[in-house]
């Protein structure tokens, strides 16, 4: 009976010493972003030594992972089949736009960091592509039923985390109108192609 305890106690320590670490790691990203954090950075936030932290985590990556998991998990992007039933063209694109515009502002601090690194730092540009690549296909592909070349261009413009931030926090327009206004610029460009 103590050997399963003491194992199970072991199993526990380790379990909170990872999510420390892991936790460490996702504040440094929204902060920093990932390519100005180290790992000694982590070690140092989460208060372990660089030791530990490798014996979680052997490398970079593998820390990424567990980082990007861990706030997928937490909070999602939008899942899109369930705006696949709306009909309305109008009413399916500002359901999710809705949507993934919420999740931005979720997330902005952290989507920030990690979409302005992942345009020159390869590790985090293939964990975006990885983890948000097919969320964005799948909005492209509800989102952009019905529309023409042309419109699902600005839908792929009315879907990104920059337009989002540019819209919303930069030139205050409240989340409503925002998404309202990328419903008109999308459906504004009819039959020329």
């Amino acid at each position: 009976m103590a050997r399963s305890y003491t194992l199970k106690k072991r199993a526990e320590q380790q379990a909170e010493t990872r999510e420390r670490i892991v936790e460490a790691a996702v504040d440094l990203h929204s902060t920093l972003g990932p390519a100005r954090t180290t790992l000694s950075m982590v070690a140092e936030k989460a208060g372990v030594q660089r030791h530990t932290l490798y014996a979680h985590f052997p490398d970079e990556r593998a820390l990424a992972m567990a980082c990007s998991g861990h706030v997928q998990e937490r909070d999602p992007p939008p899942d899109a089949a369930a705006w696949r039933g709306i009909k309305d063209t109008s009413v399916r694109l500002a359901a999710g736009l809705t949507a993934v515009y919420g999740w931005y502002a979720r997330n902005a601090q952290l989507l920030s960091g990690v979409l302005r690194d992942a345009e020159y730092y390869a590790l985090a540009r293939e964990i975006a592509a990885l983890r948000f690549g097919p969320y964005f296909k799948a909005y492209e592909e509800v989102l952009g039923v019905k529309l023409n070349a042309k419109q699902r261009a600005l839908l792929h413009l009315a879907l990104s985390f920059h337009t989002w931030r540019t819209l919303v926090q930069e030139a205050g327009l409240k989340p409503a109108a925002a998404v309202e206004a990328m419903v008109e610029v999308v459906e504004g460009v009819q039959a020329k192609v």
